[in-house]
């Protein structure tokens, strides 16, 4: 009886079998995604991970070039190689990128070829840092919502190449090599939706022209910007965070209401030339302004409002939370006014 139940058991379990491939194959027949990993042949050097068919690892492999590319793939990595050159051909099958990394590799100006991007109309993310790039490559796909060409050797950024990418949301350019010629009236006109923009570590003089009115964040650490134009921030109705460490900013070369901006929150104006405290909006809540040259300080002078009486709404009070100041000549103790004015404030570095 034993020996009879256990082939049953056995004929069963290889029939289950038989119908579960024969089940499998038809369903697999009809997935795109398992016909596409089995059909495509991954490039050489490269990794294809089969839970995620889309992506295509080719970074750290030393390779001089950018292999055949196969369709499907949404996201490549090709940072950290000592690739040359983009052409056209490049990505002549992967026209579904959504991400391009080319970080650290051996990319001039000149080794773009024109219209190497033109095929990728989904193209979002390019990444093109520690790179020799003298200049923003042209054209690019106005598809882009993030463009990273930071630490490279950019002098030059061409006429109407950000004209058409109005999706783009993150333009970072730092640590460049841009002087104020490089930036025209019209150079960020196109970025209607241009929310952050990194010039940090360029040799910008002045500040950079009128930028989009969603711009949040300006990052503009490490030149040797002197002075800011008066209404500078008028059109910028959301900016949030403006950084301007390490530049040559003097009292005269602040107008007196320039950062009074209903929607500051963060000011960094460490190691200028500032000898005052210079006047900050009510919802203003960090404050960096250490190494400078302020001695003294008059909370009723830096105050936004006339000083709070002892009754007060926390919502109608200055909103500093963090204001540093070490590295000036300021001498404890702390003027009773300032604490009277930021009842808010949790931490005063001195």
């Amino acid at each position: 009886m034993n020996i009879i139940f256990c082939s049953s058991l056995l004929v069963s379990f290889l029939a289950n079998i038989v119908w579960t491939r024969t089940m499998r194959t038809t369903d697999d027949e009809s997935d795109p995604y398992y016909w596409f990993f089995y059909t495509f042949e991954c490039p050489q050097k490269c990794f294809c991970p089969p839970n995620f068919p889309n992506a295509l690892y080719c970074d750290s492999k030393a390779i001089k070039e950018i292999p055949a590319i196969p369709p499907g793939i949404w996201y490549l990595y090709l940072q950290n190689n000592l690739i040359e050159t983009i052409t056209e051909k490049s990505f002549v099958n992967a026209t579904q990128l959504k991400w391009i990394n080319l970080n650290n590799n051996k990319i001039t100006t000149n080794g773009i070829e024109k219209g190497a991007f033109n095929n990728l109309k989904s193209l979002l993310y390019l990444y093109l840092e520690d790179n020799y790039l003298e200049e923003v490559p042209d054209p690019l796909p106005r598809s882009l919502e993030q463009l990273r060409l930071a630490r490279n050797k950019i002098s030059t950024i061409p006429q109407g190449v950000f004209n058409n990418l109005e999706n783009l949301t993150m333009l970072d350019l730092h640590q460049n090599k841009l002087l104020d010629t490089a930036l025209s009236s019209n150079t960020f006109q196109g970025l209607s939706s241009l929310m952050q923009l990194n010039v940090a570590q360029n040799f910008l003089t002045k500040m950079p022209p009128t930028l989009s009115a969603n711009v949040n964040q300006l990052f503009l650490d490490s030149n040797s910007i002197e002075a800011i134009p008066e209404n500078y921030f008028d059109a910028m109705l959301r900016l949030v965070s403006l950084r301007l460490n390490n530049n040559k900013l003097t009292d005269g070369g602040l107008p007196s209401k320039v950062f009074n901006i209903s929607s500051l929150l963060d000011l960094q104006l460490s190691y200028n030339e500032l000898t005052i405290i210079p006047a900050i909006g009510i919802h203003l809540e960090h404050l960096h302004l250490d190494n400078n040259r302020i001695n003294s300080l008059n909370g009723t002078q830096v105050c936004p409002i006339p000083i709070p009486g002892d009754y007060v709404d926390e919502r109608n009070l200055p909103q500093l939370r963090y204001l540093r100041l070490d590295g000036n000549g300021i001498k404890p103790p702390i003027p009773l006014d300032l604490m009277l004015c930021f009842r808010l404030l949790r931490a005063l570095v001195i």
